[in-house]
């Protein structure tokens, strides 16, 4: 019995053993298998990075051959522009001050003239109540004495005027230099940013690229400044940026003439700004009751005491507009899509598309009233707003 058992017993150790041999070999080989398994896809991961590390290696060569030179070119260049406006506006300030220093002489020279002819006619009276005699020739001398001063206040008085008239200019020049710097200042800054970013220039959320152009020109030089204020006024209301703006006479700066001023405007682009004119013109054509575009408005009975809503400040400044240029004689502006005109007893306005706007600037509509009244007349109806009736309504 012992022997059974001993057997037994041999025999279920020898089974264990063997079991637990074959655990020992499957766990061994499952290891082996689990560490090629790790093997292999360190394997991959080493290919992936060595071919990202060619690819970065290709792209920063291909950023120090490309990129880095023609930004430091660009850089270069826009730095000598610079650098030859600032120039510019330095030499304009200096011209400024010689002439206020040759004005301020001037005034000097005049003061003094007048005090040299009031001391000369005194002589005068002085020497007629002394003596009659050789009066003659005394009052000859005096006469011419006070002809030559006369003519050279004149003289100084037209030397005064051409010199504040050199002034006015020299502060135009200065003014426009210093927008074009402004201008290729932000021209540059945007070169940068599109160098480092990688994004392309002028996208459509570019809010310093110039979208869209202004014309402003009138007749009547007292309402020059009071419309340019108004003018600048409606384009600010508008959230557009004036980049640069230029002014010339028909002929050239021509003192007498009036000045064509052209402005370039940023922050929205046309069909943005054709929607936003358009619903401006609707709403200000609508305060009277019958207008030419069969629209009409109500206005609502207002309990004593209440004052009606203020407009918004877009149109209360397009409204400003529009009246200072029914107060002219003749006058032509220009926001983009938008086009006023005041002729003879007219005051049009118009929503224009890209193509019409190209073909008016190409007939040079722009400055002519009388020719821009013909051609809006052409227009569609949904296009065109006659709004000399809303502008004699007080």
């Amino acid at each position: 019995m012992t022997t059974v058992i001993l057997v037994v017993m041999c025999v279920v150790v020898g089974a264990l053993e063997l079991y637990a041999g074959k655990q020992s070999k499957d766990q061994a080989r499952a290891f082996v298998r689990r560490i090629d398994e790790l093997n292999e896809q360190v394997s991959k991961q080493n290919t992936v990075l060595v071919t990202v590390g060619e690819q970065l290696t290709a792209e920063l060569s291909k950023v120090k051959r490309d990129v880095l030179p023609a930004l430091d070119s660009r850089l270069r260049q826009n730095t000598g522009q610079v650098e030859e406006l600032a120039a510019l506006v330095h030499q304009a300030d200096g011209y400024l001050r010689v002439q206020a220093t040759r004005l301020h002489d001037l005034e000097k020279q005049r003061v003094t003239l007048a005090a040299l002819r009031r001391k000369l006619v005194e002589v005068e009276t002085s020497v007629r109540s002394v003596t009659r005699a050789g009066t003659a020739a005394v009052e000859g001398k005096v006469d011419a004495a006070l002809d030559r001063l006369s003519d050279l206040e004149r003289s100084g008085t037209e030397i005064l005027e051409l010199q504040r008239t050199l002034t006015r200019t020299l502060e135009d020049v200065e003014d426009v230099v210093t927008e074009l710097l402004q201008f290729t200042e932000g021209e540059l800054d945007e070169a940068v940013t599109s160098s480092l970013t990688g994004q392309p220039r002028g996208g459509e959320g570019d809010a310093a690229a110039v979208t869209a152009t202004g014309r402003l020109w009138t007749r009547d030089e007292h309402l020059d400044d009071i419309l340019t204020e108004v003018y600048e006024r409606c384009v600010r209301t508008a959230r557009l940026n004036i980049r640069f703006r230029t002014m010339e006479g028909p002929n050239g700066s021509t003192p007498g003439t009036p000045e064509r001023r052209r402005y370039f405007l940023a922050g929205h682009n046309m069909e943005d700004l054709a929607g936003g004119f358009t619903a401006l013109l609707i709403s200000t054509g609508a305060d009277l009751p019958h207008n030419g575009n069969g629209l009409s408005r109500g206005r609502p009975v207002l309990p004593p005491g209440v004052e009606p809503p203020r407009a918004p400040e877009d149109e209360a400044a397009l409204k400003a507009l529009l009246r200072t240029l029914h107060e002219s004689t003749g006058a032509v502006a220009q926001i983009g899509p938008l086009m006023a005109v005041r002729a003879r007893d007219e005051l049009l306005c118009a929503v224009l598309t890209p193509p019409q706007s190209l073909e008016l600037e190409s007939d040079e509509v722009y400055w002519d009233p009388a020719a821009a009244t013909v051609r809006l007349r052409r227009l569609p109806s949904h296009q065109l707003w006659d709004l000399t009736a809303w502008a004699a309504t007080p």
